[in-house]
């Protein structure tokens, strides 16, 4: 292959990459203008990430220099149980869920006189949707409704008795549950129950892992215990993550250029080993077929499931390709394009679908090519590959003399 084509593939390659460029950006442009929307409108219906704070209580020693004393329940038996319900909405999926919230508090006067113990509890959002939400004392329903996003009551004891004060709802939250004890100096008798219907389970950062884990057939049986802990860690669930098929869209197609880049170079070098020559026309059309797979995946994602759309996408790319090299140069050609654009084009691109692989996919693949081309190509004689062929020259005309007789007529 002459200097000047391997120029025009050059300007090829550097034109489709353009094109996969406008092609992710218009993607990302879209996947982000329309998510911001969507997101709004799915946490008006389903609420954000949810954080249930420890109740506060305290009571006032009017004798004392500082009246008002804080203290924290004596004991807590909280059940929580969580049901993944993730919604799709264009080219986001979003990890919502539904929790039930279950819990008993023992409050107990720790003083020797008869004193008016106030609880307050703060509800995960003020304008959150509550379903069978009820406040009890000592089993009996107060029927007291929250205010300004808290629930609060005050129940007068006696010296060193106690009562339980229930709280329960059902709300629905988007991507954490976490049960926080901001302000809390010390707990004790606290036991918390979780039970989720998904097994696939991450425990959010800053957040303490469970005392136990059981298998439920389906999901996870999770138990906190804290006694006498003093600076207790938050507990939380994070929900199972999810493909969103937009942004992984967007990272293939800005990726694509590498993978016609090692396309192209295992294509030019092999064929011209092989003394199989392709002409910039040639690598033109194989670019488009190229283009093809990240073009029609795009597009394809927002109909079927990702991995379907991606599937279907890399075989018609592959057809394209493969048929349109068997038609150049033979079936030998278009086995070597048919497995460097598996490796290439697709495998590479199927890498983005697993988190913290497509690194080392990448890595793997070039040291790889990078050894079968070093181990194919190291006896080959470049300067006679790379040698400018020269036109022949046109022929001249030969002079004849005339002979000294035929110039004097003679």
């Amino acid at each position: 292959m002459s200097i000047k084509n391997l120029i025009a593939v050059f300007c090829i390659f550097a034109c489709t990459s353009v094109a996969w460029f406008a092609l992710g950006g218009a993607l990302t442009m879209r996947t982000e203008g329309v998510g911001f929307k969507l997101n709004s409108a799915l946490i008006g219906n389903w609420g954000p990430p949810l954080e249930q704070a420890h109740p506060s209580l305290h009571y006032t020693a009017p004798s004392s220099f500082r009246a008002r004393r804080e203290i924290g329940p004596a004991a807590s038996e909280v059940k929580v149980e969580l049901k993944y319900k993730p919604k799709r909405k264009g080219l986001m999926r979003y990890r919502t869920y539904e929790v039930e919230f279950d819990a008993q508090y023992v409050v107990k006067n720790p003083t020797p006189i008869t004193q008016t113990i106030f609880f307050e509890l703060a509800l995960p959002h003020p304008e959150l949707r509550y379903d069978g939400f009820e406040l009890s004392v000592g089993g009996v329903a107060t029927g007291r409704t929250p205010e300004a996003g808290k629930v609060s009551e005050a129940v007068r004891l006696g010296a060193g008795e106690s009562v339980s004060v229930g709280v329960r709802y059902r709300t629905r939250g988007l991507g954490t549950w976490k049960y926080t004890f901001v302000g809390a100096a010390r707990i004790a008798g606290f036991h918390l129950d979780m039970t989720t219907d998904f097994a696939d389970y991450d425990i959010p950062a800053g957040s303490n892992s469970a005392s136990t884990i059981d298998d439920t057939g389906g999901g996870k049986h999770l138990t906190w215990d804290y006694d006498g802990v003093i600076n207790a860690g938050a507990i939380g669930m994070e929900m199972p993550k999810l493909l969103n098929p937009g942004p992984v869209a967007a990272r293939i197609t800005f990726f694509a250029p590498i993978s016609l880049l090692f396309f192209f170079s295992v294509l030019t070098i092999i064929a011209a080993v092989k003394g199989l020559q392709l002409h910039p026309m040639h690598y033109f059309f194989l670019a488009a077929g190229c283009f093809v797979f990240q073009l029609l995946f795009v597009y394809l994602v927002d109909l079927i499931p990702a991995q379907l759309a991606f599937g279907v996408a890399a075989a018609v790319s592959l057809v394209l390709v493969c048929s349109y090299l068997w038609r150049v140069r033979g079936s030998s050609l278009a086995r070597i394009g048919f497995v460097a654009q598996l490796a290439y084009m697709v495998l590479f691109s199927a890498s983005f679908f697993f988190d913290g692989l497509t690194g080392i996919t990448i890595t793997i693949g070039s040291i790889a090519t990078l050894a079968l081309l070093m181990m194919m190509t190291a006896r080959v004689d470049w300067e006679e590959i790379f040698k400018a062929k020269s036109s022949p020259k046109p022929a001249q005309p030969i002079s004849v003399p005339l002979s000294e007789e035929a110039s004097t007529g003679v």
